[in-house]
């Protein structure tokens, strides 16, 4: 499965300027990876369609980025903005006998609404869908503006207003604020997901914010905030938004501790993108079977059908006709809890509430399934540690 991620198409007039970038993109060459480019195609009238943009080729990777370029709105839909616009994702070969890999079809109007859930798409290969029964894609696309991935940018959720916090800061604040209380020692591995590092720009999806791949820690959410915000100024925000790698990482914490006396909880805060559904529903699922329960935190005006789907209190989250055994993801919508101009939260109580509504019933049930009965009453000081990542 690949992620094909498009960092924005803003509005300039008549000119549209667009970045993509992809992750895991389909192996196509035999002692090598992939050289990917993508090919937009204007639709006609009388239902041909006419090359209006290549990207340049990016050599030997599964993970390219391509530069930003502009384009005039006519080429790329002939000013309707409903026109579909097909996208071909390719392997570059010398001879010109290019690899496909995938398409997907959007319009400019689906382009040009920026950072939200509808802006993803299912990037197909038709014959491998016509020939193997459980192909599902060949990966995914989204799009988002590209002012949300600068926080110099006052557009940006991640804007450091000096004044005020931003989005992101004012959630980890509220939130941590509420559950720090209920882990010992204070300490919480702090990850980023979904950012170029310093000093070779590798992308990552699960990176410490402390900078220190040794010891994640950060001392309480005071201290979470600091990495947070040094971070801001070290890292490049960058696409796709994959949520598995950081749910794997605290699962590997989990599955070594499974006797009852450690019981996780993973907070993410995003704002609603998310570019690997299909590896996140895995993750989720196999998390299900371990002591831990995620809480998701989204912030932005964005749609979040797919945060929903992974609450899973409708329907229980599946992985390929295999449900999870437990209910372990709890979403909560920030904006619901915030003022009308967005800058204070209304009331802490009952976002605590929220939060931590389900997790009681998350931890007995992990614990009943096991087996494990309660424990003599302890001292404060010998309490099992709630353990937190943020």
């Amino acid at each position: 499965i690949s992620d094909l991620s498009v960092n924005n198409c803003c509005k300039n007039y008549d000119i549209a300027t667009m970045q993509l970038c992809a992750n895991k993109l389909d192996k196509k060459d035999f002692f090598g990876k992939s050289d990917p480019f993508l090919v937009f195609y204007r639709s006609n009238e009388d239902g041909t369609f006419t090359i209006c943009h290549k990207t340049e080729v990016v050599k030997n990777t599964l993970n390219p980025v391509w530069q930003p370029f502009t384009i005039p709105v006519r080429a790329l839909c002939n000013g309707d903005y409903d026109r579909t616009v097909k996208v071909d994702v390719y392997d570059w070969d010398r001879d010109g006998s290019h690899d496909f890999i995938g398409e997907f079809t959007t319009s400019y109007r689906d382009f040009s609404r920026g950072q939200n859930q509808f802006n993803v798409y299912e990037v197909l290969n038709p014959k491998k869908k016509g020939k193997k029964k459980k192909y599902i894609n060949s990966g995914t696309v989204s799009t988002f503006p590209l002012s949300a991935c600068d926080p110099s940018q006052p557009t940006s959720l991640h804007y450091m207003n000096p004044y005020q916090m931003n989005a992101y800061a004012m959630a980890l604040k509220a939130v941590g604020d509420i559950i720090q209380d209920y882990d010992s020692d204070k300490l919480f591995p702090a990850y980023g997901f979904g950012a170029k590092l310093p000093p070779d720009g590798k992308i990552s999806h699960a990176f410490p914010l402390s900078g220190d791949n040794e010891n994640p820690n950060c001392v309480g959410i005071e201290g979470v905030l600091e990495a947070y915000f040094q971070s801001i100024r070290t890292v490049q925000l960058y696409g796709p938004t994959n949520f598995s790698p950081v749910i794997n990482q605290v699962a590997r914490s989990a599955q070594d501790v499974t006797d009852g006396s450690q019981y996780f909880v993973l907070l993410m805060i995003t704002d609603g993108v998310i570019s690997d559904m299909v590896q996140t529903k895995e993750a989720v699922v196999n998390a299900a079977a371990l002591p831990m329960s995620i809480i998701i935190i989204g912030v932005g005006p964005a749609e979040f059908d797919a945060m929903e789907e992974l609450d899973g209190d409708e329907v229980r989250v599946s992985f390929r006709g295999h449900f999870a055994e437990r209910d372990i993801v709890q979403f909560v919508p920030f904006r619901d809890y915030m003022d009308r101009s967005g800058n204070q939260v209304l009331s802490m109580a009952r976002l605590a509430k929220d939060v931590l509504a389900e997790i009681p019933e998350q931890l007995l049930g992990f614990m009943k399934t096991r087996g494990i009965e309660p424990r003599p009453a302890l001292t404060s000081s010998d309490l099992p540690n709630l353990h937190r990542h943020i």
